[in-house]
């Protein structure tokens, strides 16, 4: 089976109403004008503006939450529910990127809720996983990365596995200084589908989608895409700049 590649724009939290629609349809023209059948295109914008982004798609992108609850409904002010984000035409969710990990708290344990949340409803998970510098310095970085994949995935059906995204974070490579290679950024992808293929088996492994986060620009996405397991990228600031994001996705 061919896995999907998919380049994702995940802009944090940027813009406002008007710059959010202005990007979109910037991206939705580049595209236009220089289409890829190959490469999956998903936009991630903030809450607000889900439902403006996915208003002037026109089947060039799909759109992605950057979180969601892992509660269905009631008295959870200022949560998101899977409900709503289907509501407004939003097929992706991003789940336990390092800045919900770092900054909210997050723990594998919660994300395992909200990935079957995400799941029995119809929403694609993009689940994030990805070492500290502290833990890449001390060589436990691949041991982290089984326990992200291990507690909040491997409970899931094969079934239902095959409908997750998983995404690479190497969070010491993120404004840090530090740089990682795409051999480094190779190595942990390889590994990640190894740990797929020995909880499931190798056809499972071989389809699913691999994602690269870690400072992903128009300088080096064609080296790093090139890598043999590296499906694609989650793509931070660059994803802010229509002409950068459309480099990217062309790098394939």
């Amino acid at each position: 089976m061919q896995r999907k590649k998919i380049v994702a724009g995940n802009w944090k939290m940027n813009t406002n109403l008007e710059s959010a629609r202005t990007l979109a349809n910037n991206i939705s023209k580049a595209l236009e004008q220089n289409p890829t059948e190959t490469v999956d295109v998903i936009l991630a914008p903030p809450f607000p503006f889900l439902g403006t982004v996915a208003g002037v798609a026109e089947e060039k992108y799909a759109v992605a939450a950057q979180n969601m609850s892992q509660h269905e409904a009631g008295a959870y002010t200022g949560e998101i529910s899977a409900d709503m984000l289907q509501s407004l035409g939003v097929q992706y969710v991003i789940l336990g990127h390092s800045e919900r990990r770092a900054y909210y708290g997050e723990t594998n344990e919660l994300l395992a809720e909200k990935v079957q949340k995400a799941i029995e409803s119809d929403l694609v998970p993009i689940y994030c996983i990805g070492e500290s510098l502290e833990e890449r310095k001390s060589n436990q970085y691949l041991a982290v990365i089984e326990q992200q994949l291990s507690v909040a995935l491997f409970d899931l059906s094969e079934e239902d596995f095959g409908k997750v995204v998983i995404a690479y974070e190497p969070v010491w490579a993120i404004g840090t200084g530090e740089t990682a290679t795409p051999e480094q950024a190779q190595e942990v992808h390889a590994y990640i589908r190894k740990l797929i293929q020995e909880k499931y088996n190798e056809t499972v492994a071989e389809a699913t989608s691999l994602l690269y986060g870690g400072s992903c620009k128009p300088g080096n996405a064609k080296e790093l895409f090139a890598q043999e397991d590296i499906d694609g990228g989650l793509i931070g600031g660059a994803a802010l700049k229509a002409e950068d994001f459309t480099a990217i996705i062309h790098s394939f």
